[in-house]
């Protein structure tokens, strides 16, 4: 069944019927340092282990980017930063049973490739001495600014089993590009894809943003047509979310060079009509994947799973969060490390994980958590599997939850029998604001400031 934009703007535009982004958690101080480290050290061995690590420098700010960057272009910064990351993970080593099989590793930032060869190797070979045992299949993927890669960081990368590669392109239109201070030219991704081709690379994502300052539909599509040239497997294809009140950088963009929500809608509409035709299925509002892809193949088999990272194959997993500012997540709570360097390098020269805060999940939290990810992942809920799971009868405790998804029902976006709850194409695209019945602390929060439109 074809997405039904007229129904979908409805929802994610304007009108009554708009919902924000949901907050799920809120992370506190009330989760202390102790239950943490309990949680690392009585983990279940049996459970597989997703390492993050974050790699947070760039040399300069990009207006659109909504994560937690340190910009230098200071060499000995990055040098300093690989010591006191060798450092938490000889911490964590004295913690966590290392001998647990690692079945999915990520570099995130920042600019990964913004640190060189040797010094993305040096860490590497930490990693790998401290945690023996990564899966034969293992995902190990890397983040990466086009403008800095260079064949040697390939060869390391590819070297050390690296085998994911997402490239962050954003828009090829060149006054799009100097809006948000972050000028690329098609050739310089290009390069960069086919370095990582040449290297047995075997999965390349793409990542365009629609939304930002002077971006039009024809300014769009040429940028779709273009990097459709570069044979990507995947491509994640994020709305814009512009909130200058929690990133400074954000206060750079003329709010008035902002495309409006109708012009997104059309920007949308192609893309998924351009990319269908052209071979790849679309998975949940933001990615999209050839259909040989793992990514589609799991939602077919309704074992897609979805992370702090995005859309994932790897469920399961205890995740570690690893440098400044990452975030982890247990089978009961997340946690956080902190977000400032200098305070950061006070916990680890105090011999201490640089914890900040995180959350406990409730019982509660757990039922909603499994029915959330549940949607999100495969856009079908099992409610048999969830009642036997948590003892529970699905309609008596989801009642209100039931009665505010009529109005999908009603618009022929989903579907509930006393089996199922399953969401078609157009219902698919709104994951997220149906998703949202079940996310008991998004009622609590309801101000405009606090989260991005879907839309």
């Amino acid at each position: 069944m074809p997405v039904n934009f007229e129904t979908f703007s409805k929802y994610s535009v304007a009108g009554p019927r708009y919902t924000s982004y949901p907050t799920a958690l809120e992370f506190s101080e009330k989760f202390s340092y102790d239950s943490y480290v309990n949680r690392l050290k009585n983990g279940d061995s049996s459970r597989p282990l997703s390492l993050y690590f974050h790699l947070p420098f760039c040399r300069s700010a990009c207006y659109f980017c909504g994560c937690n960057v340190v910009f230098t272009s200071k060499q000995d910064k990055l040098d300093r930063y690989i010591g006191y990351l060798k450092k938490e993970i000889s911490i964590l080593a004295g913690i966590i049973d290392t001998s647990r099989v690692v079945h999915q590793m990520h570099f995130g930032g920042g600019t990964p490739t913004y640190f060189s060869a040797s010094q993305l190797e040096e860490i590497i070979d930490t990693v790998r001495s401290t945690f023996p045992n990564f899966a034969p299949d293992s995902e190990i993927s890397c983040e990466v600014d086009p403008r800095f890669l260079n064949e040697e960081q390939v060869q390391v990368l590819t070297k050390n089993g690296f085998n994911r590669i997402s490239f962050g392109v954003q828009d090829l239109d060149e006054k799009v590009q100097k809006a948000v201070h972050r000028v690329q030219p098609l050739d310089i991704s290009k390069n960069a894809v086919e370095l990582a081709r040449k290297y047995g690379i075997k999965s390349v994502n793409i990542d365009l943003i629609y939304g930002l300052p002077y971006q039009t539909f024809d300014g769009f599509k040429q940028t779709l047509k273009q990097i459709r040239t570069l044979e990507p497997d995947r491509l994640a294809i994020f709305n814009y979310a512009h909130v200058p009140w929690l990133m400074k950088t954000m206060r750079k963009i003329d709010e008035t060079t902002l495309p409006i929500p109708s012009e997104k809608l059309k920007i949308l509409r192609h893309t998924i009509d351009y990319l269908s035709d052209e071979g790849y299925k679309m998975i949940g509002m933001d990615h999209f994947a050839k259909p040989e892809d793992e990514l589609f193949l799991a939602i077919e088999k309704n074992q897609l799973h979805r992370n702090f990272q995005g859309y994932t194959t790897r469920g399961g997993a205890d995740l570690v969060g690893i440098g400044l500012t990452s975030i982890g997540e247990g089978v009961d709570y997340y946690a956080q490390n902190l977000k400032d360097m200098s305070s950061y390098e006070e916990a680890i020269d105090a011999n201490k994980l640089p914890f900040t805060r995180g959350v406990e999940l409730s019982g509660d939290d757990l039922l909603r958590k499994a029915v959330i990810m549940q949607l999100m992942s495969n856009f079908k809920l099992d409610i048999r599997a969830i009642e036997k799971e948590f003892n529970i009868v699905f309609n008596e405790y989801f009642s209100d939850a039931l009665k505010s998804l009529q109005l999908y029902v009603e618009d022929d976006l989903l579907k509930i029998t006393p089996d199922f709850i399953e969401a078609n194409a157009t219902g698919a695209m709104l994951i997220r604001n149906i998703s949202m019945a079940f996310d008991f602390y998004s009622k609590s929060h309801n101000s405009k400031k606090t989260f991005s439109k879907t839309i």
